[in-house]
């Protein structure tokens, strides 16, 4: 491969020029020929990521248009946009669920470890018995705030002998969950 020093000016240059693609490698540029796709189908799931980053770009346009939501990107590091994108594609996760003050009694706590690359926005729990019939359900509370400890309190008597399930769902910004499912029998 030949090595060029090219113009200042052309060293910024990236993306589709006429028949050429400037990409951007490290420190060099590599000048490379628009490759022919005619004749080539997508498959399925190029069409669906391409179809993914059309709801992140999406995304990303909605929050940039609201300046409520955009101010809390703001706060972050990264350049607003990139951050969204990158919030879109990257779903929150349930670290841990204990179960250790649950004894199926009204009042007790299940604890949720959820975190997420910008925010967890809520946490929803739900309790069944072992026929899948279910218990109760309800949103856990952060506490303390920002920490990613959720907890959730029991509002209903369950009893003895009985095997719970217990479901738990984290939700981000932009709509992406996280879950996990924990089974006590009391």
């Amino acid at each position: 491969m030949a090595k060029v020093k090219l113009n200042p000016i052309l060293e910024q240059v990236r993306g589709k020029v006429g028949d050429l693609v400037f990409k951007r490698y490290g420190e060099g540029v590599i000048i490379s020929q628009k490759p022919d796709m005619t004749g080539r189908e997508p498959s399925a799931a190029q069409l669906a990521a391409q179809e993914r980053f059309k709801q992140a770009a999406l995304y990303g346009k909605m929050v940039m248009a609201d300046p409520e939501t955009k101010a809390l990107y703001d706060e972050r590091a990264k350049p607003v946009f990139s951050l969204t994108v990158a919030d879109f594609f990257n779903a929150p996760s349930v670290d841990e669920v204990d179960l250790s003050g649950y004894s199926g009694a009204a009042g007790d706590e299940i604890v949720i470890m959820a975190h997420d690359d910008f925010d967890v926005t809520g946490v929803q729990v739900a309790l069944t018995d072992g026929d899948g019939n279910a218990i109760e359900s309800g949103a856990a509370v952060e506490t303390p705030a920002d920490s990613g400890r959720w907890v959730y309190t029991a509002t209903a008597e369950v009893e003895t002998g009985t095997t719970v399930r217990i479901a738990v769902t984290a939700e981000d910004r932009p709509g992406g969950t996280g879950t996990a499912e924990e089974e006590k029998a009391l």
